[in-house]
């Protein structure tokens, strides 16, 4: 019987961690366990899990694994300790599914959908000139795109910043006509009154969704926010289990939910947290602007989830300034986007070669990459 015999850890830019674990026989499964922002402090839970709970064991009992992980220390959930989990749960899928020479998501069940629709990010944290961005992109064959709804807001904020919002958005409305899809990302900026105000100024420009309107921790406002537009309502970036998001499908505001696969458990969780939404008549729209790793494990979930509605990309991204999630690839044609879709890896595992060569050269580079910090002008932290 194989046994798990090492892992290797190597934080890359712009700002990924990636994980490689090898059994005894040879197999080599990789996972990427990340908060961005916070790699080291991940690290440190990986070594740690992997140390007590999986190491010498057989990779072939994932569901287990994950169990011992998250239950076995008493204290669980949250970014890092699930973020840690997403991991070794991801890389533990990919050596399954190149024991069995299948793609996981034949190991999930199967197909549900030939290929996965994806969008592209335009502008950044503080977003200008989206309306040239959105034009390149709808012509480079993208149907569907996301944009910050705004830049910092104060908790009640002026009449000019939802102005500047709906000019922003409408700016990109009347660039790409109604045929393309605009998520609006609020990014836990908004306070409730704000995320009030502004959802029902930016309906009219008709969004795909409006994503995190307020943040996680009041996500029991939701319904408030919600009864002011018909726009679905997107959420769940920073959710971490099923218990996480039991709360917010409970809540019945909610329309789409953003798990990400390597910050909600991973392959294991993030299949079961689809499925309590398939039976809330909730959609599945994964959150990732990482790397490679964790667009795989996002798409083998897509193609077998029958509530997957959309897929985020990192692709051009713009944290992605240094490298981008094709560099790490042997073949980056494995991604093949057309006509706004993103084929599913078809070789066994997650379906990519990671070229490692490359990615221990990277690992040599500092970086460092820490969240913006935003004050407002009397000097109080912004939300970010």
């Amino acid at each position: 019987m194989a046994r798990i015999l090492d892992y290797e850890l190597y934080e890359v830019p712009p700002r990924w961690l990636f994980l490689r674990v090898e059994t005894s026989d040879g197999i080599v499964g990789w996972g990427e366990p990340v908060v961005e922002g916070r790699a080291k402090t991940v690290q440190a839970a990986v070594e740690e899990l992997m140390d007590a709970y999986v190491l010498g064991r057989d990779p072939s009992r994932i569901e287990d694994h994950w169990q011992t992980m998250y239950r076995g220390g008493f204290y669980r959930g949250g970014p890092v300790l699930m973020s840690a989990i997403a991991g070794i749960d991801q890389a533990l899928w990919d050596i399954k599914g190149k024991r069995f020479g299948a793609p996981i998501y034949e190991l999930l069940g199967g197909r549900a959908r030939n290929r996965v629709r994806v969008y592209q990010w335009i502008g950044g944290d503080r977003p200008s000139e989206v309306g040239a961005a959105a034009r390149e992109k709808v012509d480079e064959g993208f149907t569907a795109l996301k944009m910050n709804a705004t830049s910092d807001l104060r908790r009640i904020d002026s009449p000019a910043a939802v102005d500047e919002a709906r000019e922003r958005l409408r700016e990109v409305r009347e660039t790409v006509g109604p045929e393309i899809d605009v998520g609006v990302d609020f990014h836990g900026r908004a306070s409730k009154p704000m995320a009030k105000r502004l959802v029902a100024a930016l309906e009219p420009c008709d969004p795909m969704f409006f994503e995190e309107p307020l943040l996680p921790e009041h996500g029991d406002a939701l319904p408030a926010v919600a009864a002011h537009t018909t726009v679905p309502i997107a959420t769940g970036e920073r959710l971490y289990s099923r218990w996480d998001f039991k709360q917010v499908l409970e809540g019945g505001a909610v329309d789409v939910i953003q798990p990400d696969l390597s910050h909600a458990g991973g392959i294991t969780e993030v299949k079961k947290i689809a499925a309590m939404a398939e039976a809330y008549d909730v959609a599945l729209a994964p959150h990732c602007p990482l790397g490679p790793i964790a667009l795989a494990a996002c798409v083998h979930v897509d193609i077998c989830s029958p509530n997957a509605l959309i897929q985020e990309q990192s692709l051009d991204i713009h944290y992605n300034k240094t490298n981008d999630i094709l560099d790490y690839l042997v073949d980056p044609d494995v991604f093949r986007y057309e006509d706004g879709y993103v084929n599913v890896p078809e070789a066994p595992g997650l379906g990519i070669e990671l070229n490692e060569e490359y990615v221990r050269e990277q690992a040599e580079r500092t970086v460092n990459w820490r969240n913006p910090v935003w004050r407002h002008d009397d000097g109080s932290i912004a939300e970010w």
